[in-house]
């Protein structure tokens, strides 16, 4: 439908739209209008992405001066749906823009071997031996010597798109990486490379998170990004989580044995260097004699030089004198690594502040922190000059230099904390050096300030307020929107004890008690009777989900529930819980029923639908907290409740919550689904627990459906089933739509009420449903 929405013509490629999604419209707009940037949570199964996707192009349609939409993604299936959703999108508005639409191009990035066609290199296993693969082949001095003799091998679809210059465009259109593969292998063009090139023509890009938050990629790729983009962060419920891990470096003692071996070998290397042509490295000592931006041009700009932390004004500064010559920045290397491994062995846990331990390295290593900021670019300009292309061999080296950097960089925020051994392990010596970030805020905080309306948004954000305090930003919208249904098809339930009458929990106390396991393994049992086709339990942690099966299966309660459902379990090994999940769809399809046992914040939890016949209940058992011994944990609660006041206790509720949420979302990916959702442990009786949970899902909990036990869960799963089963009523569903005439009207009304107003004709929003 074709449609105004607060004075802004909106093209949405269905008849209908749900109330709730035309509110996110308005809400989005809203944020669009400031040049502000909003935080937005949509249930699942509602079509936020084709919402934001109508709006966002709609508005970039009608204000020619807004630039990119930025889509940032977790993964390469969500990548390619978005994309998808994009080209339909497009197709059904050019219908309504005439013969001759606006042209648009919109396009997918991402790493080398998802878009690599080389017929070798693309072969290749891992991403960083494409990566090693690719450089060996495309290298500036590779093909320098390639033009010498004959014999070098170079990469032709490479070779191809430089000789095509600035003709090397994309037609206008939506392109997946797919689209991409077939367009370079027809044009003989690298389609990585392309696509990197056509992304300063692009209306819109869709890619990883990384490549926004990580400063290591967000300088390669994402520098050249106009201030007046629009970026929109989708399922960004654990987007502190994702700027927290790319700010953090942790190095243990086989990686500083590898960093040592590294640094032999780049001392080989620049010794070969100086016997054969001493030219290349004065060349390259002149050329950090001036600031770094000269620099980057001078050594074209080639990926891996980027440097991962380096505020723009510290990049425009020299080359600090006593790392500029090779063979000093090895020696500081050489240094800097031995003084690593010394604080390494410790006998007990060290936890102190980045300054601190910058002092120790500064008495020890004779560098200041200027020094330090600039290891990870001055390493990256050593092994260009040396020609290495397998970066993947140097890998550990690597790390050292982005800890230097990180540490050289930060004066607060971080912490470096050593620990001899595993805490749960504590008879295994396995020392690890951990330079934790602990504000999220600093990798979110360049991302704010440089484009005008970033959008975070997912279907498990509650509880808002959290955010803009974690985050450190200040949205001009804010809202959670709720689901309209037309039947009861969501069924969230709370368990709080078993057939026993006693409570069932996961509480430290409790967890492992005999009676809380039995009853914990009756309720699937009981439930596997009920329950057609899948049926997904998550677990609190692996080690808690081992330790309940195997008990379980002693027993006698895994032969049990095997007499009703096939049981398959997601591991730490990510091909297994890929074949693990296959058989499992395949048992659904089939009509045998299946059980899959998941862990909450597992790859499970986080990226695989369970939508239809393949999720008609989920079970949380327990409340998923983070291990809360963890000294990184710790000290990240610490500077919370020190600089953002947030309560320790409420911080690790909101996460363990919006975590459970995320779970039992899984098996909801649409109106038309429906499912069970069992939030098994007392705990989510109380207010401080359930109140964090979605709106969603709470304005769906009934009063009834709190404090059940397993016999009287049974009886409610029945009569959910048995419902579910009737024919749906089409005439009552349409009423949960709106139609184009009832979106005119509702903007008609709008319209009347600010003339009424004296607003002359401006927004005036209102309730939708």
């Amino acid at each position: 439908m074709k449609f105004i929405l607060d004075g802004l013509t909106v093209y949405f490629p269905y008849e209908f739209i749900y109330p709730e999604q035309y509110r996110y419209m308005l809400e989005l707009k809203r944020a669009l209008d400031a040049h502000g940037h909003c935080l937005l949570e949509m249930p699942t199964g509602t079509g936020k992405t084709i919402t934001l996707l109508s709006l966002i192009t709609s508005y970039q349609l009608a204000h020619p001066e807004v630039g990119k939409l930025v889509y940032c993604t977790r993964t390469v299936p969500e990548m390619e749906k978005v994309l998808a959703e994009l080209q339909e999108l497009i197709e059904y508005r050019n219908k309504y823009l005439g013969p001759n639409p606006p042209p648009i191009m919109a396009l997918g990035l991402s790493s080398r071997k998802n878009l690599c066609i080389h017929p070798q290199v693309a072969e290749e296993g891992s991403r960083e031996s494409v990566d090693a693969g690719c450089r060996r082949l495309t290298a500036s001095w590779v093909r320098e010597a390639a033009l010498k003799s004959p014999d070098i091998e170079t990469c032709s679809f490479f070779d191809a798109h430089e000789k095509a210059g600035q003709e090397a465009l994309l037609p206008p259109g939506v392109y997946t990486l797919h689209d991409l593969r077939v367009f370079g292998r027809k044009q003989g063009w690298c389609p990585y490379f392309l696509a990197r090139h056509m992304m300063s023509f692009a209306n819109v890009v869709v890619y990883n998170y990384q490549y926004m938050i990580d400063p290591k990629v967000s300088q390669m790729v994402s520098r050249e990004l106009e201030k007046e983009c629009v970026v929109v962060f989708d399922e960004a419920h654990n987007i502190d989580n994702v700027c927290i891990e790319a700010l953090s470096v942790s190095l243990r003692q086989q990686t500083l044995n590898a960093a040592r071996r590294n640094i032999t070998k780049l001392e080989g290397e620049v010794r070969k260097a100086q016997a054969a042509n001493r030219a290349r490295l004065d060349e390259e000592y002149r050329r950090l004699v001036g600031n770094l931006v000269e620099a980057q041009q001078l050594r074209g700009g080639e990926e891996w030089l980027a440097n991962p932390a380096l505020p723009e004004d510290i990049v425009r500064e020299s080359m600090p004198g006593n790392i500029r010559r090779a063979e000093h920045f090895i020696g500081f290397l050489r240094r800097f690594v031995a003084h690593l491994y010394e604080r390494m062995r410790t006998p007990a846990v060290v936890a102190e502040g980045p300054a601190s331990f910058l002092g120790g390295v500064q008495a020890a290593v004779a560098v200041d922190a200027k020094t330090l900021r600039f290891c990870y670019d001055r390493l990256s300009s050593l092994m260009k000059t040396l020609e290495i292309t397998n970066t993947d061999d140097f890998g550990a080296i690597q790390m050292v230099a982005d800890f230097g950097t990180l540490l050289g960089t930060y004066s607060h925020g971080f912490a470096v904390i050593i620990e001899p051994y595993d805490e749960r392990l504590p008879h295994i010596p396995d020392p690890v050096l951990q330079l934790s970030c602990l504000d999220a805020s600093l990798a979110m905080r360049p991302v704010f300030s440089r484009f005008q309306s970033v959008v975070i948004t997912s279907g498990t954000l509650s509880p808002l307020n959290l955010y803009p305090r974690i985050l450190d930003f200040h949205p001009v919208s804010i809202a959670s929107l709720n689901m309209t249904l037309t039947r009861d098809c969501l069924c969230p339930v709370v368990l709080t004890r078993g057939t026993d009458q006693v409570s069932v929990s996961t509480r430290y106390e409790q967890r492992l008690d005999e009676g809380n396991l039995r009853n914990y393994g009756r309720l699937v049992v009981e439930l596997a009777t009920a329950v057609p086709d899948g049926l997904v339990v998550f677990f609190v942690s692996y080690s808690y989900m081992d330790y309940v099966i195997a008990r379980w299966h002693e027993d006698g309660i895994l032969a049990d529930l095997m007499e009703h459902k096939l049981i398959f379990i997601e591991t730490q090994d990510v091909m297994e819980t890929t074949l693990a999940l296959d058989n499992f769809r395949r048992a659904c399809d089939a009509g045998r029923g299946a059980v899959f046992f998941s862990v909450a914040r597992g790859k499970v939890a986080e990226g695989i639908d369970f939508d239809r016949h393949y999720g008609r209940a989920v079970v949380m058992i327990g409340v998923p907290y983070q291990y809360t011994l963890s000294r990184v944990l710790r000290a990240r609660l610490d500077y919370l409740r020190e600089t953002f006041q947030i309560k320790e206790s409420d911080y690790l509720a909101f996460d363990a919550i919006r975590q459970a949420a995320q779970c039992v979302g899984r098996v909801i990916r649409s109106k038309a689904d429906y499912g069970l959702m069992v939030f098994a442990d007392r705990r989510y009786q109380r207010h401080d627990k359930r109140d964090k949970l979605p709106k969603w899902i709470t304005s769906n909990l009934k009063e009834a459906h709190m404090n059940l036990s397993t016999d009287m869960l049974m009886v409610v799963t029945r009569e959910f089933m048995r419902s579910m089963a009737q024919p749906v009523d089409r005439a009552a569903a349409g009423k949960g739509l709106l139609s184009q005439e009832a979106v005119n009207a509702i903007w008609e009304q709008q319209r009347q009420q600010a003339k009424q107003a004296g607003l002359g004709g401006g927004s005036v929003p209102m309730e939708v449903g």
